[in-house]
This record gives structure tokens, C-alpha cells and sequence, in this order.
């Protein structure tokens, strides 16, 4: 018999269980979470893990993603991002573990009929060595550029497009960064710099601060004037710049899918071939030295895969 809910017009914060249905956001169906793990015996530490696992989630797929419109390639779009997207090291172990959270998390959503279909079942644990990111080529960079750059400058200007991707593949930073950005984080010294801050301000000491380029200024200064932000410098959703994104790619004749992650590892790429510090690197993508050995080893690859393909 199938448990049929009635939605509210002005849904509040889930209280149990019985509140859960395909419109609860994602965010909004943790803390019940935790509490059915904890009824169900788990350690206080499964309990943490399964919880930083989802709270991944919801920074990959964004605030605003309801219960009921996650499917099995968005989830294997995540465990993809976890492995190859991220830049931090994900090992085997804990690939595993995410696995079974979104397992785990799905099949009780499916059981209390919160959502009618599993989206999990069909994701599979995954064995071998992590595959390369994707990359785009020094060529690909400019062709990208100059459509954003005709973007801004056509019948019916739009700076977005152009200020996002010179940002992104100059500076590296991750999309939960990119959308905390304020006008204030931007210091136009000579030569101008990023302060790019941690998502909790009692770790100030976490804050890194980027070099920019300076060309990116006029595009930035174009931007602020056409769509007049208020407090962030990004005023739209995140997922609404993943589709940016992707229609640079498409405009600009790119055959892969242009994404967050794809611009970070491009942009360490790009730094090691022009000879970069290794740790100038590592503190710009703000990782620690521990998770740097692995990243470093990956962008040196990627470095070593595009010098082979520009000889052949």
C-alpha cells in the first residue's frame, strides 16, 4: 500500500519521520537521519561519518536540492566528483563508506516512503585506481575565453559567463568558495589578490589569499554593474552557474562538460607548467600537506598527459 503524503503550502522543518517527502530539502533530512542511525545502534563515529558524507552532498548539489530530484547519475556525478573532482585525496576506504552512506540514506528514505524509488540501488562500489580528471588545454582555455569574451561584448551583453570561468581557472577555488565571494574579498592592490575565507569564520587562520589576474578586474567591474549585487558577489544559485558552465563548453566547441572541478584541477595544472612553487600551489588550492603528496602526483600526470598529447 503506497503512503501517500499531503505537501504543505508552507512546509516547515521536518519533525520526524512521517514529515519526510520528495519535496524536503536534502539539508532539512539530516538530523533525522542521525537520529534513526542512532536507534539502530550505531556508533557515535558512524554516526559522524555518515553525517560529513551527506553534508558533501548537499555542498555538491547545493542547498536547494529536494529529496525526491536526486537519480542515480546525479549520485554517481557526486561519488565521481568525491574521487577525481574534489582535489582532496579519497581513498579507497572512504570511497567506500560514502558509498554505503548514500546506501544506506536512500534505502531508508525508500523504506519510510518518503521517496517512492531508491536512486542508490544501482550505484556500484568501484575498484582500481581513481581515473584522471579532465582538463582543458591552453588552446581550449583561450577559445572559451574569447566566446565569454563575446558574450560580454554582443547584442545583449552578459559579463557572467566571462567573469566566472577567468576566476575559476585562474584562482582554482571550489564552488562553496566561489559562492561566498563578497566585493570585499577582492583587494585591487598592485598586482590585485583574492582573500578567499573559511566557510566558519572562527578559522580565520585558514584564510589564503590568491594572486589575480589583473584583466579580470573590467570583467569583474562589468558584472557588478549589470547585475548589482547586494552582499555576495554571486547573486543566483550554484546550480545555475554549473549550467554557465556548461554552455561555455557547448558554445566554445568543447567536447567535455565544463565543470567546478574540471576549472580547479585545469588551474593547478596550469600553474605547475609555468613552474610554480609545488607549495605555492598547495596553499593556493588551500589543501594540507598531508592530501597535497596525492594531489601533487595527479597534476603532475595531467601535466605529463597533455605535454604527450600536444607532441602527437
Amino acid at each position: 500500500m503506497t503512503d501517500v503524503r499531503q505537501l504543505p503550502l508552507f512546509p516547515a522543518l521536518p519533525a520526524s519521520e512521517a514529515d519526510l517527502n520528495p519535496q524536503t530539502l536534502l539539508r532539512d533530512a539530516v538530523t533525522l537521519f542521525q537520529r534513526h542511525l542512532f536507534s539502530e545502534g550505531k556508533t557515535e563515529h558512524t554516526v559522524k561519518s555518515f553525517t560529513s558524507d551527506l553534508q558533501l552532498l548537499v555542498e555538491h548539489s547545493g542547498d536547494d536540492v529536494a529529496l525526491g530530484k536526486f537519480k542515480t547519475s546525479d549520485l554517481n556525478a557526486f561519488l565521481e566528483w568525491m574521487e577525481i573532482g574534489r582535489g582532496i585525496p579519497c581513498s579507497r576506504k572512504t570511497y567506500a563508506r560514502r558509498v554505503t552512506t548514500l546506501k544506506v540514506f536512500f534505502k531508508w528514505l525508500t523504506a519510510i516512503h518518503a521517496i517512492p524509488h531508491d536512486p542508490a540501488l544501482a550505484i556500484l562500489q568501484r575498484s582500481g585506481p581513481a581515473p584522471l580528471a579532465e582538463i582543458l588545454s591552453p588552446d581550449e582555455v583561450s577559445r572559451v575565453i574569447a566566446y565569454a569574451s563575446s558574450l560580454r561584448r554582443g547584442e545583449k551583453p552578459d559579463a557572467r559567463p566571462e567573469m566566472l570561468f577567468r576566476l575559476l581557472v585562474d584562482t582554482g577555488i571550489k564552488k562553496s568558495e566561489t559562492m561566498r565571494l563578497t566585493p570585499a574579498d577582492v583587494v585591487r592592490d598592485n598586482p590585485p589578490t583574492l582573500i578567499v575565507k573559511h566557510k566558519d569564520a572562527r578559522n580565520v587562520y585558514k584564510e589564503r589569499i590568491i594572486p589575480l589576474n589583473p584583466d579580470w578586474l573590467p570583467v569583474l567591474d562589468a558584472y557588478l554593474l549589470q547585475y548589482k549585487p547586494q552582499t555576495e558577489i554571486i547573486n543566483c544559485t550554484a546550480r545555475n552557474l554549473e549550467y554557465i558552465l556548461e554552455d561555455l563548453g557547448n558554445g566554445a566547441g568543447i567536447p567535455q562538460k565544463i565543470s567546478f572541478e574540471m576549472l580547479r584541477w585545469t588551474s593547478a595544472v596550469r600553474d605547475f607548467q609555468t613552474e610554480i612553487d609545488p607549495n605555492t600551489i598547495r596553499e593556493k588550492l588551500g589543501l594540507s600537506e598531508i592530501s597535497w603528496y596525492e594531489t601533487f602526483a595527479k597534476i603532475k600526470k595531467l601535466a605529463g598527459r597533455e605535454a604527450s598529447s600536444n607532441e602527437s
